[in-house]
């Protein structure tokens, strides 16, 4: 289940059909460049350490995440 203070990130039409498995590189992507203190809180615990790290290895260099973002 995702809660309210993560789903007002996600896609509003989306954010009732996306899958945690799925969908995790869009998910930890949005939450890492817009999400707040609570959303990535969230994201942590809900994605382990090296997932979230693969992620921002593969697509952090296309543009995906803004400067900010990969250095947080």
């Amino acid at each position: 289940m995702i809660p309210k203070f993560v789903k007002k990130y996600l896609w509003s039409n989306y954010s009732s059909e996306i899958n945690l498995k799925e969908d995790y590189k869009r998910i930890i992507l949005i939450l890492l460049n817009i999400g707040s203190k609570d959303a990535t809180d969230w994201l942590f615990k809900q994605y382990s350490r090296e997932t979230i790290k693969n992620v921002i290895i593969e697509c952090g260099a296309f543009g995906e995440l803004d400067a900010k973002s990969l250095n947080y």
